[in-house]
């Protein structure tokens, strides 16, 4: 099983899911979502795939959000703006041959890994 991380490692529920994806023993890409963030292109596929809108995907409470006026947002204005401010993209996504999910909490990871032996 293969699995990719969009990691916040000062994030609990982020830290919580990547626990339960070492422990398993899958092969782990983990990707830092600060450092590298997603373009809009693969926001939009991680949040389809997830089966949420990009309203169920953001950071409503993160200072940009207000900032930048995103209250009354179409969705492809907040997906440009989690791309271009990723501190306001909810964490963590993971991927995974059985899906995508919003891991939070971090126990829904074990929705898209195969069934513990």
């Amino acid at each position: 099983m293969k699995a990719t991380i969009y990691h916040n490692p000062q994030c609990s529920n982020s830290r919580g899911a990547l626990e339960r994806l070492q422990a398993r023993n899958v092969d782990l890409e983990i990707i830092d979502y600060l450092s590298t963030p997603p373009d809009a292109e693969t926001l939009r596929a991680l949040i389809a795939d997830a089966g949420l809108a990009p309203i169920d995907a953001i950071r409503a409470k993160e200072p940009e959000f207000e900032a930048l006026g995103l209250g009354d947002a179409d969705s492809e204005t907040l997906i440009q703006a989690m791309a271009s401010h990723p501190r306001l993209l909810n964490r963590p996504f993971v991927r995974t041959d059985m899906g995508t999910r919003l891991c939070r909490p971090p126990e829904r990871v074990e929705e898209i890994l195969p069934a513990a032996t």
